[in-house]
């Protein structure tokens, strides 16, 4: 969504950052230069303004000039005022009310609030175990209410059943009984929207929010709007007082405007965000973790989470004691290769890793996309049982065969047997004693040093953390004065520990993939 904003402002920052000294027209010019890259992106006018005020404000005093890092104090200002911009912190769903709490969401038509809806309803019964009802109040798009039905089903969640005829201000009002009596925790209610915002509109929703008491009234927004997205957000507030935003299609190639501008005008919190069509794909939005991205800085805490929830623990057990044997055979890296395309993909994860960001388009032209991933998945599962279990017995013959199967030719299964060689060479390295020793070295150190206590030689397992718990560890970590490219685990060489042992989650890039250029 922001690689646009995010090479712009990387390219202008970047160049205060090696100058060492700084006058006050270079900061001018910068800022300017931050302006134009912010308006590009369909920030608002206003906020725009608000914002580049503000960083001037701070970056012109005399302790910036001073400084013995100018540039990088500028870095610093701008890193936090867009925060700012954004919300300084990440704000949940509140469930905090008598149940059964109702949730109700607006929005135009087309913005994603039937799919949000059955999503957030999925996300409350998974993980927060709590009893979820839907209701769709939308009689005017035809088949509004047969959908949510439908994605009721699909998800396993409650839906109220469809009487024709009702109106959405009794249908709101029946819903809420009908938690009451089946004992459901929650109730949301999936209202109409329109092509475009008028006054039928707002008081139906007014209408509704007087019969059925919401809780929390959650604006869903496509993040693709751009300008309009301000003028959006700032009617329904005026008319119906929303509570929290969630932006939809965060995934797509839009410039990422609405997201800085709806927060900063409403000044109504951006509680999730929807980063794909599957009905897992919601997430929390959380603001200095978006500003670290927009800024190239990865999120080293969504990279941990993402690996926690994917990550088979039994799988990653098994993978453990593996490398203790230093072996690693086909079905392994298999194992890997799906594991990575569970957490985004190699453009995902890259994007997600400290200065890391920028290599996505090298790998590209690399050919080292997503597309490698299935063209060796595809080889290995043209592979018997015996070649996969060992790779030795693989001739000219068997390869013959095997790409013939693949789709592939000989090149791309050579090129995967040398991936896999030096992946089973880096697995007896880290699992032999002389290597072993060495991590548990660097970890002890790292847990020595941050007064931190845990397993794999002092390094407490990652994933069993929560995001609060993973950012004071990365905090502590930095004014321990471990820059995050050096750290074990936390986007330096050896991977990330606690993670299942992914091997190669670490600088410069991944062992065994061709052509990857190394980050100087």
């Amino acid at each position: 969504m922001f690689e646009s904003l995010q090479d712009r402002l990387g390219s202008i920052l970047n160049g205060l950052t090696g100058r060492g000294a700084l006058s006050e027209a270079d900061v001018a010019a910068a800022l300017r230069e931050v302006r134009r890259a912010l308006l590009e992106a369909d920030v608002a006018l206003e906020v725009v303004r608000s914002f580049t005020d503000k960083v001037r404000e701070k970056a012109v005093g005399a302790e910036i000039l001073k400084s013995i890092k100018p540039g990088q104090m500028v870095v610093k200002i701008v890193h936090d005022e867009l925060i700012a911009m954004l919300g300084s912190e990440g704000v949940p769903i509140d469930l905090n009310a008598p149940a059964p709490v109702v949730i109700m969401m607006v929005g135009l038509q087309g913005s994603g609030k039937t799919t949000t809806t059955g999503k957030i309803a999925l996300r409350m019964t998974t993980r927060d175990k709590k009893k979820v009802l839907m209701a769709s109040l939308d009689t005017r798009r035809p088949a509004a209410q047969e959908q949510l039905r439908q994605l009721g089903a699909q998800t396993g969640v409650d839906t109220l059943p469809i009487i024709a005829g009702q109106s959405p201000t009794d249908i709101a009002a029946r819903a809420v009984q009908a938690a009451k009596l089946g004992g459901h925790d929650i109730v949301i209610l999936d209202t109409a929207g329109r092509t475009h915002i008028d006054e039928p509109l707002m008081i139906e929703m007014a209408e509704i929010k007087r019969r059925s008491n919401p809780h929390e009234i959650l604006l869903v927004a496509d993040a693709l709007t751009g300008q309009d997205a301000v003028n959006l957000a700032r009617n329904f507030d005026e008319r119906v007082g929303i509570t929290g935003l969630v932006l939809t299609r965060m995934d797509g190639d839009g410039r990422g405007g609405a997201a800085l501008s709806m927060r900063a005008v409403t000044g109504k919190p951006i509680k999730l965000i929807g980063v794909g069509e599957k009905m897992s794909e919601l997430e929390e939005f959380h603001p200095r973790r978006v500003a670290d991205r927009i800024l190239g800085m990865g999120d080293i805490v969504s990279l941990v989470e993402k690996a926690a929830e994917n990550i088979d623990a039994e799988k990653a057990a098994a993978m453990a004691a593996k490398m203790k044997t230093g072996k690693f055979d086909l079905n392994d890296l298999a194992d890997q290769l799906r594991q990575m395309q569970k957490m985004g993909g190699m453009g995902g994860i890259m994007g997600l890793m400290p200065g890391m960001a920028g290599m996505k388009d090298k790998m590209t032209a690399a050919g080292l996309d997503d597309k490698l991933f299935g063209r060796q998945l595809a080889v290995i599962s043209s592979m018997t049982k015996a070649e996969r279990a060992n790779p030795d017995i693989l001739k000219h013959s068997r390869k013959k065969r095997i790409a013939a199967g693949s789709g592939t030719d000989a090149a791309e299964i050579n090129k995967l047997l040398k991936m896999h060689r030096q992946m089973a060479d880096m697995m007896k390295m880290m699992g032999g004693k002389k290597g072993g020793g060495m991590m548990k070295q660097m970890m002890g150190g790292l847990a020595s040093k941050m007064g931190l206590g845990g397993g794999m030689g002092g390094m407490p397992d990652l994933s069993k953390m929560d995001p609060k718990q993973l950012e004071a560890l990365q905090k502590q970590a930095e004014a321990a004065g471990i820059k995050p490219g050096s750290l074990p685990g936390l986007g330096g060489g050896g991977g990330l520990p606690g993670l299942g042992k992914l091997p190669g989650l670490g600088g410069g890039g991944f062992p065994g993939l061709p052509g990857l250029p190394k980050k100087k």
